[in-house]
Protein backbone atom coordinates (compact mmCIF):
# COMPACT_ATOMS: atom_id res chain seq x y z
CA UNK A 1 0.00 0.00 0.00
CA UNK A 2 2.84 2.39 0.90
CA UNK A 3 4.53 1.55 -2.34
CA UNK A 4 1.35 2.42 -4.23
CA UNK A 5 0.99 5.78 -2.43
CA UNK A 6 4.63 6.61 -3.05
CA UNK A 7 4.15 6.21 -6.80
CA UNK A 8 0.85 8.10 -6.95
CA UNK A 9 0.97 10.96 -9.53
CA UNK A 10 -1.30 13.05 -7.26
CA UNK A 11 1.24 13.19 -4.46
CA UNK A 12 4.26 13.80 -6.67
CA UNK A 13 5.35 17.44 -7.24
CA UNK A 14 5.79 17.96 -10.98
CA UNK A 15 9.23 19.30 -11.93
CA UNK A 16 7.50 21.39 -14.66
CA UNK A 17 5.35 23.43 -12.26
CA UNK A 18 8.03 26.11 -11.41
CA UNK A 19 8.75 26.58 -15.13
CA UNK A 20 5.04 26.96 -15.84
CA UNK A 21 4.68 29.61 -13.12
CA UNK A 22 7.68 31.54 -14.53
CA UNK A 23 6.15 31.49 -18.02
CA UNK A 24 2.84 32.79 -16.62
CA UNK A 25 4.60 35.66 -14.81
CA UNK A 26 6.59 36.61 -17.94
CA UNK A 27 3.44 36.54 -20.08
CA UNK A 28 1.56 38.79 -17.64
CA UNK A 29 4.45 41.30 -17.53
CA UNK A 30 4.70 41.34 -21.33
CA UNK A 31 0.96 41.94 -21.68
CA UNK A 32 1.07 44.77 -19.14
CA UNK A 33 4.00 46.45 -20.95
CA UNK A 34 2.14 46.19 -24.29
CA UNK A 35 -1.00 47.79 -22.82
CA UNK A 36 0.99 50.67 -21.32
CA UNK A 37 2.80 51.26 -24.62
CA UNK A 38 -0.51 51.42 -26.52
CA UNK A 39 -1.93 53.89 -24.03
CA UNK A 40 1.13 56.12 -24.36
CA UNK A 41 0.84 56.10 -28.16
CA UNK A 42 -2.76 57.27 -27.91
CA UNK A 43 -2.02 60.05 -25.43
CA UNK A 44 0.90 61.75 -27.24
CA UNK A 45 -0.95 62.86 -30.41
CA UNK A 46 -3.73 64.38 -28.32
CA UNK A 47 -1.21 66.35 -26.28
CA UNK A 48 0.47 67.65 -29.45
CA UNK A 49 -2.83 68.67 -31.02
CA UNK A 50 -3.82 70.51 -27.85
CA UNK A 51 -0.54 72.43 -27.90
CA UNK A 52 -1.10 73.54 -31.51
CA UNK A 53 -4.65 74.67 -30.78
CA UNK A 54 -3.47 76.60 -27.72
CA UNK A 55 -0.72 78.28 -29.72
CA UNK A 56 -3.33 79.59 -32.16
CA UNK A 57 -5.86 81.07 -29.76
CA UNK A 58 -8.33 81.91 -32.54
CA UNK A 59 -8.56 78.37 -33.89
CA UNK A 60 -11.87 76.53 -34.11
CA UNK A 61 -12.91 73.02 -35.05
CA UNK A 62 -13.41 74.24 -38.63
CA UNK A 63 -10.10 76.10 -38.92
CA UNK A 64 -8.57 79.49 -38.14
CA UNK A 65 -10.68 82.67 -38.35
CA UNK A 66 -9.02 85.39 -40.44
CA UNK A 67 -10.07 88.68 -41.99
CA UNK A 68 -9.57 89.77 -45.59
CA UNK A 69 -9.58 93.51 -46.20
CA UNK A 70 -11.23 94.79 -49.38
CA UNK A 71 -11.83 98.23 -50.80
CA UNK A 72 -15.43 99.40 -50.89
CA UNK A 73 -17.57 101.67 -53.04
CA UNK A 74 -17.84 104.60 -52.80
CA UNK A 75 -15.46 105.35 -49.92
CA UNK A 76 -12.32 103.78 -51.42
CA UNK A 77 -12.75 105.46 -54.79
CA UNK A 78 -13.86 108.97 -53.92
CA UNK A 79 -13.00 109.69 -50.29
CA UNK A 80 -9.82 107.84 -49.38
CA UNK A 81 -7.96 105.35 -51.58
CA UNK A 82 -6.47 103.56 -48.56
CA UNK A 83 -9.86 102.92 -46.92
CA UNK A 84 -10.33 99.16 -46.54
CA UNK A 85 -12.96 97.04 -44.82
CA UNK A 86 -12.69 93.52 -43.36
CA UNK A 87 -14.76 90.44 -44.15
CA UNK A 88 -14.53 87.18 -42.23
CA UNK A 89 -13.07 83.97 -43.59
CA UNK A 90 -11.98 80.60 -42.13
CA UNK A 91 -8.53 79.28 -43.04
CA UNK A 92 -8.24 75.46 -43.10
CA UNK A 93 -4.47 75.77 -42.65
CA UNK A 94 -2.29 77.35 -39.98
CA UNK A 95 -0.53 79.28 -42.78
CA UNK A 96 -3.13 82.01 -42.27
CA UNK A 97 -1.16 84.84 -43.91
CA UNK A 98 -0.75 83.03 -47.21
CA UNK A 99 -4.35 81.86 -47.17
CA UNK A 100 -5.67 85.37 -46.47
CA UNK A 101 -3.75 86.88 -49.40
CA UNK A 102 -4.95 84.06 -51.66
CA UNK A 103 -8.53 84.95 -50.75
CA UNK A 104 -7.82 88.63 -51.35
CA UNK A 105 -6.77 87.73 -54.90
CA UNK A 106 -9.88 85.57 -55.28
CA UNK A 107 -11.98 88.62 -54.45
CA UNK A 108 -15.19 89.16 -52.50
CA UNK A 109 -18.19 86.85 -52.66
CA UNK A 110 -21.22 87.72 -54.80
CA UNK A 111 -23.15 89.08 -51.83
CA UNK A 112 -20.11 91.12 -50.75
CA UNK A 113 -19.77 92.58 -54.25
CA UNK A 114 -23.41 93.60 -54.12
CA UNK A 115 -22.62 95.35 -50.83
CA UNK A 116 -19.84 97.35 -52.53
CA UNK A 117 -16.71 95.36 -51.64
CA UNK A 118 -14.11 95.00 -54.39
CA UNK A 119 -10.41 94.57 -55.22
CA UNK A 120 -8.51 95.27 -58.41
CA UNK A 121 -5.73 92.86 -57.51
CA UNK A 122 -7.27 89.86 -59.26
CA UNK A 123 -7.52 91.75 -62.57
CA UNK A 124 -4.01 93.20 -62.33
CA UNK A 125 -2.25 89.81 -62.38
CA UNK A 126 -1.43 88.22 -65.73
CA UNK A 127 0.95 85.73 -67.31
CA UNK A 128 2.55 82.59 -65.93
CA UNK A 129 4.08 82.21 -62.50
CA UNK A 130 7.86 82.24 -62.33
CA UNK A 131 7.91 80.66 -58.87
CA UNK A 132 8.82 77.02 -58.42
CA UNK A 133 6.15 74.47 -57.68
CA UNK A 134 6.12 70.70 -57.02
CA UNK A 135 3.45 70.38 -59.70
CA UNK A 136 4.33 69.95 -63.36
CA UNK A 137 2.28 72.96 -64.44
CA UNK A 138 1.35 76.29 -62.93
CA UNK A 139 2.77 77.98 -59.87
CA UNK A 140 1.75 80.26 -57.00
CA UNK A 141 0.62 83.84 -57.57
CA UNK A 142 2.99 85.09 -54.86
CA UNK A 143 5.37 84.15 -52.08
CA UNK A 144 5.10 85.35 -48.49
CA UNK A 145 8.28 85.55 -46.43
CA UNK A 146 8.14 86.42 -42.73
CA UNK A 147 10.93 88.21 -40.89
CA UNK A 148 12.37 89.65 -44.10
CA UNK A 149 12.31 93.02 -45.87
CA UNK A 150 13.17 91.84 -49.34
CA UNK A 151 16.25 89.71 -48.80
CA UNK A 152 17.32 91.46 -45.60
CA UNK A 153 16.39 89.93 -42.25
CA UNK A 154 14.03 92.22 -40.33
CA UNK A 155 11.87 90.75 -37.54
CA UNK A 156 8.25 91.86 -37.67
CA UNK A 157 8.33 92.52 -41.43
CA UNK A 158 6.57 90.40 -44.07
CA UNK A 159 7.52 90.49 -47.75
CA UNK A 160 4.99 89.64 -50.43
CA UNK A 161 6.55 89.09 -53.85
CA UNK A 162 4.30 88.38 -56.80
CA UNK A 163 5.25 85.57 -59.15
CA UNK A 164 3.16 86.88 -62.04
CA UNK A 165 3.18 90.18 -63.93
CA UNK A 166 1.40 92.88 -61.92
CA UNK A 167 0.09 95.58 -64.27
CA UNK A 168 -1.19 98.71 -62.55
CA UNK A 169 -4.00 100.81 -64.04
CA UNK A 170 -2.99 103.88 -61.99
CA UNK A 171 -1.98 105.34 -58.65
CA UNK A 172 -5.48 104.98 -57.20
CA UNK A 173 -5.50 101.23 -57.79
CA UNK A 174 -1.94 100.98 -56.49
CA UNK A 175 -2.92 102.72 -53.26
CA UNK A 176 -6.00 100.52 -52.80
CA UNK A 177 -4.18 97.23 -53.42
CA UNK A 178 -1.31 98.29 -51.16
CA UNK A 179 -3.77 99.11 -48.38
CA UNK A 180 -5.65 95.81 -48.85
CA UNK A 181 -2.51 93.66 -48.65
CA UNK A 182 -1.01 95.63 -45.77
CA UNK A 183 -4.17 95.55 -43.63
CA UNK A 184 -4.78 91.87 -44.36
CA UNK A 185 -1.29 90.92 -43.16
CA UNK A 186 -1.00 93.36 -40.25
CA UNK A 187 -4.01 91.75 -38.53
CA UNK A 188 -1.49 89.11 -37.39
CA UNK A 189 0.40 90.20 -34.29
CA UNK A 190 3.82 89.08 -35.53
CA UNK A 191 3.60 91.33 -38.62
CA UNK A 192 4.24 95.05 -38.07
CA UNK A 193 5.42 96.10 -41.54
CA UNK A 194 4.77 94.86 -45.08
CA UNK A 195 6.90 95.12 -48.23
CA UNK A 196 5.17 94.39 -51.53
CA UNK A 197 7.38 93.46 -54.49
CA UNK A 198 6.66 92.89 -58.15
CA UNK A 199 7.77 89.84 -60.11
CA UNK A 200 11.01 91.66 -60.93
CA UNK A 201 11.68 92.40 -57.23
CA UNK A 202 10.86 96.13 -57.29
CA UNK A 203 8.56 97.90 -54.84
CA UNK A 204 4.97 97.80 -56.03
CA UNK A 205 3.46 101.21 -56.72
CA UNK A 206 6.78 103.03 -56.28
CA UNK A 207 6.68 105.71 -58.97
CA UNK A 208 10.08 107.05 -57.90
CA UNK A 209 11.87 103.92 -59.11
CA UNK A 210 14.02 103.99 -55.97
CA UNK A 211 12.47 100.94 -54.27
CA UNK A 212 11.68 102.94 -51.15
CA UNK A 213 9.86 100.03 -49.51
CA UNK A 214 13.20 98.27 -49.17
CA UNK A 215 15.02 101.20 -47.57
Amino acid sequence: MKGFQGNSPCSTVSPYRPRFLILVVISVCTLFAFIMSACSANVLPSTSAASIAHASTGSTAAGYPVKVFFSKFPESTSTKFSAVYPVDRISPTIAVGTFAIQLLIAGPTLSERHAGYFTELNTMLSGLSNCSTPRLVGGPDFTLTLGKKGTVTQPGTATVQFCRILASPGIGADARVTAEITATLKQFTNIKKVAILTQAGHCFGDESGRDLCLK
